[in-house]
């Protein structure tokens, strides 16, 4: 009979993904002072030693688990750019995007870690955030001048400026309120409601 082979005969880089994966809750749950790599290697289901052979330290860990968190998201942003739908639903596809991404505990988590620990990761947090803000940026741009050539928004002038807007009023109350408060305040509108409002509003102002 034939099992699963065990971790240890798999492939470096899925042993590499599965430790990734395993900081990456250990960090956000814990912080970065708090996140020992002993136990990240046993939740990974791997010896210590195979660990640091695939990482120098836990630095160097955290830089590929902050790489991997940007590369999620640039993934699931992959396909709105190519979005070809009525205004409302071309918009809500994108801001709900966003909206899941800025409202992720381990979003807010990279943001704390950062600011109390800026000397050392500042460079590798704001690769984070701009890579974050330039994909989704991007897109909801593209989509912005689309509608707007289609006639379904009026004339916009500066469309980086028009996806500021939208994106900040998704912003504050997603990742700024329960930042500022350490988690304890949540706005009590869903994120669906929060998208919902900001459209709402950004039509009011793009709108034909």
């Amino acid at each position: 009979m034939h099992g699963t082979a065990p971790l240890q005969d798999t492939a470096p880089e899925a042993r590499r993904r599965m430790i990734v994966r395993q900081a990456r809750n250990r960090f956000a749950s814990k912080g970065y002072s708090g996140t020992k790599m002993e136990l990240v290697a046993r939740e990974a289901g791997v010896s210590t030693a195979t660990l640091y052979a695939l990482f120098s330290g836990k630095a160097e860990l955290f830089e590929a688990v902050i790489d991997d968190a940007a590369d999620d998201f640039a993934n699931q942003m992959a396909g709105i750019g190519t979005l070809d739908g009525e205004t409302r639903a071309s918009l809500t596809e994108v801001g709900m995007a966003y909206a899941d991404f800025m409202s992720d505990p381990f979003v807010r988590g990279v943001f704390r870690m950062v600011m109390a620990e800026r000397t050392r990761f500042q460079p590798v947090a704001l690769r984070f955030f701009e890579r974050g803000r330039v994909v989704f940026g991007a897109s909801l741009i593209g989509i912005l001048e689309r509608l707007s050539r289609a006639g379904e928004l009026g004339t916009i002038a500066h469309p980086s400026w028009a996806a500021g807007h939208l994106m900040g009023m998704i912003e504050h109350p997603v990742f700024f309120v329960p930042l500022v408060t350490g988690d304890e305040v949540h706005v009590r509108r869903s994120n669906s409601q929060i998208v919902a409002d900001a459209i709402e509003t950004f039509l009011a102002r793009y709108g034909t």
